[in-house]
């Protein structure tokens, strides 16, 4: 069974909490549970992963080497100047998929850069929750 890595980042902790307009009403937890059955319904094996630290997801990044055959990841606002994160991602032969619930194009000046995009297979974003199983069936296809 293939396994994949649902990497969160800052704050993602408190969606359901944090700005409602913007990550929707439902808990982290209740979308976590949602990510695992939806990986369960495609024959995945999944572990999420939430850290607030940076250097602890980049652990988690370079630990993915013979651990996970993919990494689905949302970074939140890391994603827009974190080069560390950048070069860990780049550092690990496994394929990663960008996400972000909003659409980060239609927000501030400064979220509309990611610096992880060109080390990653590819970006999911604006679909709220949706954007998980959507990078999900990217995985899948280039996993598979």
């Amino acid at each position: 069974m293939k396994k994949i890595l649902v990497l969160l980042g800052p704050n993602l902790n408190m969606v359901g909490v944090r700005e409602r307009d913007i990550y929707g009403t439902e808990s982290a937890s209740d979308i976590n549970a949602q990510i695992i059955l939806k990986a369960k319904e495609k024959g995945l094996e999944c572990e999420i992963y939430q850290s607030n630290w940076e250097g602890a997801l980049i652990d988690k990044i370079q630990e993915s080497v013979g651990n996970f055959d993919g990494i689905i990841l949302n970074v939140g606002a890391l994603a827009h100047y974190s080069i560390a994160l950048r070069d860990a991602i780049a550092s690990v032969p496994v394929p990663c998929v960008e996400v972000h619930m909003s659409n980060i194009y239609a927000r501030e000046e400064y979220r509309r850069k990611s610096v992880i995009a060109e080390v990653c297979a590819g970006q999911i974003s604006g679909f709220g929750k949706n954007s998980y199983f959507l990078a999900m069936d990217a995985i899948v296809d280039l996993i598979y």
